[in-house]
């Protein structure tokens, strides 16, 4: 994997509008990244997702959460999906996409206005449905995307399009792949 400089905060806003332009309905499924391990990431180009799972093959109901009275995995966080042009623009490299630590890259606005949560998407076979946890930048994202990616992703504007991505659940388990049209239902 290439090693890049961050970019700097001037130089991430310069991309704005470029990620505002990102389709409202008929998105793209671009990436399917699986968590198999902590900080271990494995590329595929289709996958189940599951109602108990998540997305199968990935740990995320292995993983505690801060954000449940249990400390169990968090259905609201069942899959994560970030926007895919927001992605190249921190990334700098598609062979970097994978360290934001998402499992869906899609090209469409996840803005409030577009969807807010209790809104259905299709992609595939599977429905998901964006849920009001909140995803935001954390420590390994400044450390690999840097701290002007954090702030940009988590600014009043970054929160407002979600530039850090959403949160959604499975709601009808299905078949996913690379290309697939994300529709809002």
């Amino acid at each position: 994997m290439e090693t890049l400089g961050h970019l700097s905060l001037l130089e991430l806003e310069a991309g704005l509008e470029y990620i505002r332009q990102s389709p409202k309905n008929d998105g793209l499924l671009k990436l399917i990244v699986r968590r198999p391990d902590v900080d271990v990431r494995e590329v595929v180009t289709t996958a189940e997702l599951s109602l108990e799972e998540g997305l199968i093959g990935d740990t995320w109901k292995l993983r505690s959460s801060s954000h449940t009275s249990d400390r169990f995995a968090n259905f609201k966080s069942q899959i994560t999906l970030m926007n895919a042009r927001t992605v190249a623009l921190l990334a700098q490299s598609e062979d970097r996409w994978t360290l934001a630590g998402d499992q869906l890259y899609v090209d469409m606005d996840l803005s409030d206005e577009n969807l807010s949560a209790g809104t259905r998407l299709a992609l595939g076979s599977a429905v998901v449905e964006v849920t009001d946890e909140p995803h935001t930048g954390c420590k390994k994202f400044a450390m690999r995307y840097g701290t002007d990616a954090t702030k940009f992703v988590n600014s009043r504007e970054g929160k407002r399009l979600h530039l850090r991505g959403i949160n959604a659940r499975v709601i009808q388990a299905g078949t996913i792949q690379v290309g697939d049209v994300v529709k809002k239902l």
